[in-house]
């Protein structure tokens, strides 16, 4: 029956009027529609995304949709209704070049004709929560993604309508948008942030599809057009050479899908410009590198101000995805990708996956992940992240080191941070932020105040905090101006896996060196996470390094003492302020301490060397929270005190537990001992009794040189090697 409805609307298709101008350009072109059309009858996938699209605004058809005054916040009725608005506006205008029913034009222009009238009235939102208020909603950022979408669909039916009626909404409908951003929002609309990415996007296709060169070059090239600003400057300025998005991959995935709707439309509007290519086909890297950042749920990872809810099912990355794919070559990893995402855009790169998945259904079930590293910066010269990964799909392990810059405002206090997924398991966590997106209970669905005092806070994070402070204070702006420095990596390998990384400006006086090692050993399932962490300062510190993690405590080989009644809070500012201390335990004359913890079906035990000075606490989130913000996690954290400390974690991943079958396997840690040998400026030598047999991990400290030759003396035995480090088991090389 469907196959006969299609059928019969593409036999009554009519030839739209000739026209001088290019339209429609911006999202497909005639040509690419006519290949959707020469698609649909025959390719599954796209004929399913075209019926979902056609089912939800023929239920509109007809009816009287509210374009109301604005009033209210994210998830509130006018704030969603006006985002529903700009939607049905763009779906409707990809129908009309579809199937040249004129009653999807007239609900489009319908639609613009009440925004002409109500934008020019429009001053700032009543309920702004930022300084750069918008007019239809809170945020200006909004408009923008009004301003894009209405856009497209202004091209979409821009031939259908007459030269009067284009009058009345470019001047009512757009050129407020447009006024504000660029003359009321000047400074907002120069920055190089997502922000600006989204608004210049916005401003540049509706000069594209209003054939306005004013509005284009403001967008291209910034309000003052010296290329200081605008959207090139932003592709220039917030991806490193590989691809990395400066506020990690969260922001990637929104700032993706304005980066590519605008150069798409540019490369079909303005050729020349290969904003595509620019930079080595930044862009194309942008992509994968973002979809390298996900774990094997689609989610992204939830560094810096990340929801844990998001995956790669969303929107912006099938969009991108698609636009890729017709614009780079055919990328089958994004295959996997499609399938798990259900659905394809109606454009022609959609159209060409679609007809693959029609025919294949057996493509991967996982996107391909792989070892990778990242840099950060516009150079690529303000660190990075390294993504280690053993193992494939159900039985990956990966583990990412955080050693980037600050990440601008939607950055993180987190120097030298790591983060541990085993399979789709989320073991040592990151919190991400503090925001429910459009519920309008929890406070309109902004930023939470416990985003900055608790989220961005080092403590909310697996790295070294020192003196219960934040790195820089907490100071955002100074933050911004430094970065951690790699002293050496190797990720390429199968066996072992190594980042080393160094900051010395987080803390006054304090050096931090961390270096993660991913062990492969012969005979076992999983690798092992060696962690070694120095601290260097000539002054008396408080080190606390705390490990954030999914799961439930199964034991400990130490004695701790827990508060069953009373709970006090762990300190009274920088986001300690929110932790219940649940237990601690002192560790005297206890040099290695364990603590293992069920994960669903899973074992881990995190084993420590401890000295004297060794305190663990035993902490869940949850104080000074009276609006039930934050989600009740818990922490285990190490504090030591001291001038020089050093920080030896083996985390290991073991054994099953099967609930239906009533039973847990290797739910016991084969490390039985931690030894730091050496630890000074030239080598770290950390003996680890695995399985009963020696493992030990030699590192040289300085002058890193991939080809130096080594002799170090352990124990009376000599050990020569070549290279920044060497791992031994059982008195044999570990071997790639």
């Amino acid at each position: 029956m469907r196959l006969l409805l299609l059928q019969l609307i593409l036999l009554t298709l009519f030839v739209l009027p000739s026209v001088a101008q290019k339209h429609p350009i911006c999202y497909n072109t005639s040509e690419d529609y006519a290949l959707i059309k020469k698609e649909l009858p025959t390719n599954s996938m796209l004929n399913q995304s075209f019926f979902d699209i056609k089912k939800s605004v023929d239920a509109l058809i007809g009816k009287d949709i509210d374009v109301p005054v604005p009033k209210d916040l994210a998830g509130g009725y006018t704030h969603e209704r006006h985002k529903e608005n700009y939607t049905i506006m763009f779906n409707a205008s990809l129908l009309y070049q579809i199937t040249g029913e004129k009653k999807y034009a007239e609900l489009v222009k319908g639609l613009f004709f009440k925004y002409a009238k109500l934008n020019p009235t429009l001053k700032d939102h009543p309920q702004p929560s930022v300084s750069n208020a918008g007019h239809l909603f809170f945020q200006a950022l909004n408009d923008a993604n009004w301003l894009i979408y209405t856009g497209l669909a202004y091209d979409g039916i821009h031939n259908y309508l007459t030269p009067e009626e284009r009058k009345t909404i470019e001047d009512g409908a757009f050129k407020p948008e447009v006024d504000h951003f660029t003359i009321d929002l000047a400074p907002w609309f120069g920055w190089i942030h997502n922000h600006a990415v989204w608004a210049t996007a916005a401003v540049g296709i509706v000069g594209i599809a209003t054939d306005n060169k004013e509005y284009l070059d403001m967008a291209l090239y910034g309000k003052n057009k010296d290329s200081k600003t605008g959207f090139l400057a932003n592709i220039d300025g917030l991806l490193s050479p590989d691809g990395y998005y400066t506020e990690g991959p969260y922001y990637t995935r929104y700032a993706i899908l304005p980066f590519y709707l605008f150069a798409n439309a540019l490369r079909n509007y303005k050729p020349e410009l290969k904003v595509f290519n620019r930079r080595d086909n930044v862009l194309q890297k942008a992509l994968i590198n973002s979809l390298q950042q996900t774990n094997l749920k689609g989610q992204f990872y939830s560094y810096n101000d990340a929801l844990k809810e998001k995956t790669f099912a969303c929107n912006e990355i099938i969009e991108a995805a698609d636009m890729a794919w017709n614009v780079f070559g055919a990328d089958t990893s994004l295959l996997a990708i499609a399938r798990l995402q259900k659905r394809i855009t109606l454009s022609r790169g959609g159209a060409k996956i679609g007809s693959l998945l029609s025919k294949d259904e057996n493509s991967n079930k996982f996107y391909t992940y792989k070892p990778i590293e990242f840099t950060d910066g516009a150079k690529g010269d303000e660190g990075g992240i390294s993504i280690m990964r053993s193992g494939k799909d159900e039985n990956q392990v990966s583990l990412i080191y955080k050693y980037t810059s600050h990440g601008l405002s939607h950055g993180h206090f987190d120097k030298l941070n790591i983060n541990l997924y085993d399979g789709k398991r989320e073991v040592l966590t990151d919190y991400g932020t503090v925001r429910y997106i459009s519920i309008e209970q929890k406070s309109g669905g902004k930023y939470l105040k416990e985003a900055n005092s608790y989220a961005k806070q080092t403590i909310a994070h697996n790295t070294l905090v020192v003196d219960e402070k934040s790195d820089y204070n907490g100071d955002e702006e100074e933050s911004q101006k430094h970065h951690p420095t790699k002293l050496f990596s190797n990720v390429s390998t199968s066996k072992v896996q190594v980042v080393c990384a160094e900051d010395d400006s987080a803390y006054e006086g304090v050096k931090m060196k961390r270096s993660v090692y991913m062990i492969n050993l012969p005979n076992h399932n999983k690798p092992l996470v060696v962690d070694v962490f120095n601290a260097l300062s000539a002054e008396q510190h408080q080190y606390d390094l705390p490990f954030q993690y999914t799961g439930i405590l199964m034991s400990t080989n130490y004695k701790y003492s827990p508060f069953l009644t009373t709970q006090t809070t762990l300190g009274k500012k920088n986001g300690y302020q929110y932790l219940w201390k649940e237990a601690e335990a002192t560790v005297q004359n206890h040099p290695f301490s364990q603590f293992t913890f069920l994960d669903t079906k899973a074992f881990y035990t995190i084993s420590s060397l401890t000295d004297d000075s060794t305190k663990i606490f035993f902490t869940r989130i949850g104080a000074n929270d009276p609006n039930f913000n934050l989600r009740h996690e818990p922490a285990y954290i190490l504090r030591k005190k001291g001038t020089n400390q050093s920080f030896v974690n083996v985390i290991e991943m073991h054994g099953i537990y099967d609930a239906n079958g009533e039973k847990s396997t290797d739910a016991y840690s084969l490390v039985k001992n931690i030894e730091l040998i050496q630890n000074d400026a030239d080598y770290s030598v950390v003996n680890i009794t695995f399985d009963n047999k020696p493992l030990l991990v030699i590192q040289r400290n300085r002058n890193f040189d991939s080809n130096a030759a080594n002799a170090v003396t352990v124990k009376g035995k000599s050990y020569n090697f070549k290279g920044n480090y060497t791992v031994l088991y059982d008195e044999k090389t570990v071997k790639n």
